[in-house]
């Protein structure tokens, strides 16, 4: 028994030790994990740890506020709405009260257009600020997933210990959300302000395009009742009331547009200033100078009226082209303005008879614009279009001719007349049909085009004067005082001004018809579509174009040396050769500079010009060998200078002096008035003789025989006093005086003296006659 308790006691004494080793590495194993666990897992964070959470918020939530603020792009987004919203809202205010004239119809839907543009523009631009302020929202959001500003925020005993923190977050985050708020509010409105005024300009687009298809080519469909018809319903005593509306109306319009174009026009404004500056300064030096008398020579017509008023014919005939979409009210007064500025010019020009006829014109050009403007369309403003038409009609069949005398250019005038009385004819037959929209356009566009015409005449005059004036005035600061052929060249100058005339006068009668806008693209789309033939793909409008710049090109280089004083003036002694080698340089440029544009251009890509250069160099190779030579050589003879223009040559047989010098070939005038013209590779394979290279003097000879009792001593002496006294003769060079033979009473002389070479024969009469005079003089004979 005493065993059996031993036994007992020490198991017992051995199970407590076992257990207690477990017990132990059980509670080594836990503190293992738990240490472990602090380490590496991050949901039990610091004091230090909650302090970054909090203040990586404040950081979020700070630079939230200061983007979801507004800035200055978005404040000048705003400003730019507000200036639509006003545009809008007056062309709206407008189509309510205005007459369907066809002109105001136009600036409308232009206007509206760009104001449509400026819509969806500026609805991007609303789009792109919600979505970053959507952006900015994100940004916030994504707070939420940091667990340590979630667990701070959960655990309210810890989070006392962070109350001031917490205090400052929250108002970061109530003012933020506050101003995203406000803000995306302010952008919704904005929005939705912008989807109405599409819609308002959607439906007046439809209505301005509704009244401008009225006044399409079509007597079919009735606008009013016929003439015959007609009950004028509008109570006589609101005609005043309506026409001062209308007159509000038509000067904001106006007003609008001018503040619309005023870049434009102050443009134009500048460049007329500069050119009013430059005539007058060239003016002043002729008149300074004592040439004031030879402009009259010049025969001009209307810069001799003084130089403003030429210069508002230029610049109010460039304002008419250049707004061919302003309101009905801006483009007649400029209309109306322009032709009283030609009165003045006009006055004391033209004859009584054309005068009076002019004064006619304009008068019943401004009735017919007061009616289109101001007079609702009614039985009045019908019954005075149509007398107006008729008017213009016996205007036209009797009238007009007194002024075509009187203009430069007449041939548009035929033409100008027959568009003038047809355009009264149907004025007058869709107005009795009901049509007025349309007959009231073709009133306006058939005075328009006849008065323009006019204008436009007395514009190329201005423009031919003032060429000519900067030639003489150039000439004369080079010391050529001679009068050239001005009518030879006024006629030569004034080809290509006839083209942009032309073009002018076409666009506004096409304008006026409401059919340039038309016109234009359609011949946009014929020019701009694709055309292939094989591999290669090009447009009519880049064939077009390369042509064009071709022949500007041709143009300029032939022109430009007017602009230097340079004439093609066979008789000029006083050459300036080294201007002449650098108008040669400058044409050399000019046409280069025009072939190397007009291939960029035409849009030819660089790989298919590759082939057309190949394809040219297999043509120089078979036949174009001397063509190459030729241009090559001309471009040698410009930069090497062996010969200019106005030397005097011998080359070969065939000896004068170079008038002109091309890159092909050289052309030379004979003494015998023939004009030689020899290539220009020609020229470099023989021999030249340059009399002129480096001056203009040749030395030439006289031989004589003298009899009489006299020495040598006296000959000499009377030979050099006569050669002195002759002002052909350049005595700056000592004269050669040589006897080839010696008797009692006879002898025989060579003289040789320096003189002008383009006056050789002149000089050596007048050295005959004058050493006659002086050997006579002294009593002895002299023969030559």
């Amino acid at each position: 028994m005493i065993i059996h308790k031993k036994t007992f006691y020490f198991l017992s004494l051995f199970l407590l030790l076992l257990f207690s080793q477990f017990n132990y590495a059980q509670q080594q194993k836990t503190v293992k994990k738990e240490s472990r666990g602090r380490l590496f897992n991050d949901t039990t964070a610091t004091d230090s740890d909650y302090l970054m959470a909090i203040e990586k918020a404040g950081e979020v939530l700070e630079s939230a506020y200061n983007d979801i603020d507004f800035a200055g792009d978005t404040r000048h987004l705003f400003g730019e709405m507000k200036r639509t919203e006003s545009k809008l809202d007056l062309i709206l205010a407008s189509l309510k009260g205005a007459n369907p004239n066809v002109r105001n119809q136009q600036m409308y839907r232009i206007v509206l257009q760009e104001i449509q543009q400026e819509l969806e523009e500026q609805n991007k631009a609303i789009n792109a600020k919600n979505l970053d302020l959507e952006n900015i929202k994100k940004r916030v959001i994504d707070l939420r997933k940091d667990k340590t500003l979630i667990t701070l925020i959960k655990d309210t005993i810890r989070r006392k210990q962070f109350k001031k923190e917490f205090g400052d977050l929250r108002k970061r985050y109530v003012a933020t959300d506050s101003l995203m708020t406000k803000n995306q509010t302010t952008l919704n409105n904005k929005k939705r302000l912008t989807v109405q005024r599409k819609i308002s300009v959607s439906n007046a687009l439809v209505a301005v395009e509704g009244k401008l298809e009225k006044s399409g080519i079509s007597i079919f469909n009735k606008e009013y009742p016929s003439l015959w018809q007609i009950n004028d319903s509008v109570a006589k005593k609101r005609v005043k009331h309506n026409i001062g509306a209308k007159i509000i109306i038509e000067e904001n319009v106006s007003a609008y547009y001018l503040g619309y174009k005023a870049g434009g026009l102050i443009t134009l404004c500048f460049f007329m200033g500069l050119l009013f500056w430059y005539i007058s300064r060239n003016i002043k030096y002729l008149n300074t100078n004592g040439y004031a008398e030879n402009l009259q020579l010049l025969n001009f017509k209307y810069l001799n009226r003084g130089v403003l008023l030429p210069i508002l014919v230029i610049a109010l005939n460039i304002a008419v082209v250049t707004n061919l979409y302003a309101p009905a009210l801006f483009l007649e007064l400029i209309q109306l303005f322009l032709l009283g500025v030609l009165i003045f010019l006009f006055k004391n020009q033209w004859s009584g008879v054309a005068m009076r006829n002019w004064l006619f014109l304009l008068g019943l050009f401004f009735a017919l614009c007061f009616l289109d403007l101001f007079i609702t369309i009614g039985l009045l403003q019908r019954f005075a279009f149509v007398a107006i038409n008729v008017l213009g009609i016996r205007y036209g069949l009797v009238q007009i001719k007194t002024l075509k005398e009187e203009l430069y250019i007449k041939g548009f005038f035929k033409w100008a007349s027959i568009i003038f009385i047809g355009l009264n004819i149907l004025s007058i037959l869709y107005n009795l049909f009901g049509r007025v929209s349309l007959s009231n356009m073709l009133s306006i566009t058939a005075f328009i085009s006849l008065t323009q015409i006019v204008a436009l005449s007395v514009l190329l005059k201005i423009i031919l004067e003032i060429i000519l004036l900067q030639i003489y005035t150039t000439r004369v600061k080079r010391g050529i005082e001679k009068m050239f052929d001005y009518e030879s060249l006024s006629d030569t100058l004034k080809k290509p001004f006839i083209i942009v005339i032309s073009y002018m006068w076409l666009i506004v009668i096409a304008s006026n018809l409401n059919i340039w806008e038309s016109l234009r693209g359609s011949l946009g789309k014929l020019l701009s579509h694709p055309n292939t033939i094989g591999s290669i793909t090009f447009t009519l409008g880049s064939v077009v174009l390369f042509f064009i710049i071709i022949w500007a090109a041709h143009l300029l280089q032939k022109y430009v040396a007017y602009f230097f004083g340079e004439i093609d003036d066979e008789n000029e002694e006083n050459i300036n050769k080294r201007q002449h080698s650098k108008l040669l340089i400058t044409r050399l440029v000019v046409l280069i500079s025009g072939y190397l544009l007009a291939v960029a251009a035409s849009g030819m890509p660089l790989d298919k010009l590759s082939i057309l250069l190949g394809a040219l160099g297999v043509g120089v190779g078979l036949g174009l060998q001397n063509v190459v030579n030729n241009f090559v050589s001309g471009i040698i003879l410009i930069f090497d200078k062996p010969i200019q223009v106005g030397d005097v040559v011998e080359i070969s047989s065939e000896s004068g002096r170079i008038k002109s010098m091309g890159l092909r070939t050289t052309k030379i005038n004979a003494p015998n008035g023939a004009e030689i013209i020899i290539p220009n590779g020609n020229l470099l394979s023989q021999n030249i003789t340059n009399w002129t290279y480096t001056d203009n003097f040749k030395l030439v000879e006289i031989t004589f025989e003298i009899n009489g009792e006299t020495i040598p001593e006296e000959i000499n002496t009377i030979v050099t006093e006569t050669l002195a006294n002759l002002p052909l003769v350049n005595n700056s060079k000592p004269s050669q005086i040589y006897y080839s033979s010696i008797s009692d009473g006879k002898y025989k002389l060579l003289i040789k003296f320096w003189c002008s070479i383009y006056r050789t024969e002149e000089t050596i009469s007048s050295a005959r006659q004058e050493l006659y005079v002086s050997f006579k003089n002294k009593g002895l004979t002299f023969s030559s």
